[in-house]
């Protein structure tokens, strides 16, 4: 019969709230058993963005795992970015990976009802000319002035995704600190534009030198991409935006139908 262990509490630290359950007679490894419990944790808020994990040796005595398996569920974790080693203070939790359903809302908005504290640094915003890739899908003459944005999202201070967003040059006036301080889709709605619909491809690709430096990912990281046009109520296309993600803290969730 597999043997269940429950755990006592941990280190005087985040630990010593949860608690966890390994099978030992189970084929799942004990490491893996363990970092899901840890990313669940996190993931719901157990453990949230800045608690100290506690010392792996206490934590390996207390749930009677060796060092190293312990070590390697907390490394696993560490490779998906939830948690970081911080010398002379110990393992941190430093975010939750964000998760977005594939509908027209805006991430700072899916962030923000996640509790994922948003913030914004614009790099851009200003008029540039319509290359023929943006004329195509704004569905307006090659050249004429658009709005060009470039911004950093972050979650917690940790950066998240690169977004770069093309708008027609007379839609609305966008001022930067109210850029940094709210979504763009929020002001959107505020200058009265009724986003109706949108088409949207999501893919991946490598991390460049430059994305890596602002999304503090080593160049050829993987990186999420989409690539949305949005339309108003009156079939008017008035955002196209090309952005990237990082892949260890954001993925897109999907709902399936089978056709009747």
């Amino acid at each position: 019969m597999a043997e269940t262990g429950t755990t006592r509490p941990a280190t005087a630290g985040a630990f010593d709230r949860l608690e966890v359950a390994l099978d030992r007679g189970s084929p799942i490894p004990l490491y893996y058993q363990l970092a899901r419990q840890l990313e669940s944790a996190i993931e719901h808020g157990a453990l949230a963005p800045g608690d100290l994990l506690g010392n792996e040796v206490d934590i390996a005595a207390r749930l009677g795992l060796s060092r190293p398996t312990v070590r390697q569920a907390i490394q696993s974790l560490v490779d998906k970015g939830l948690l970081v080693r911080r010398r002379g203070i110990g393992t941190q939790v430093v975010h939750s990976q964000v998760r977005r359903s594939l509908e027209l809302s805006s991430l700072y908005d899916d962030l923000a009802t996640a509790g994922q504290s948003p913030g914004t640094r614009v790099l851009r915003n200003e008029i540039e000319s319509a290359s023929a890739e943006v004329a195509a899908a704004l569905g307006i003459p090659e050249g004429r002035d658009v709005i060009v944005l470039e911004r950093l999202r972050t979650t917690h201070g940790e950066p998240v995704a690169h977004l770069r967003n093309h708008l027609p040059a007379t839609l609305l006036d966008l001022d930067t600190a109210r850029l940094e301080a709210t979504g763009l889709y929020r002001l959107m709605k505020s200058a009265g534009i009724t986003l109706h619909s949108a088409h949207q491809t999501v893919g991946a690709r490598s991390a460049t030198a430059e994305e890596g430096t602002l999304l503090h990912e080593p160049a050829g990281a993987a990186l999420l991409t989409m690539r949305r046009t949005a339309y108003d109520d009156t079939g008017r296309a008035v955002e196209y935006g090309t952005h990237v993600y990082r892949a260890a803290r954001y993925t897109f969730d999907f709902q399936l139908l089978v056709r009747p």
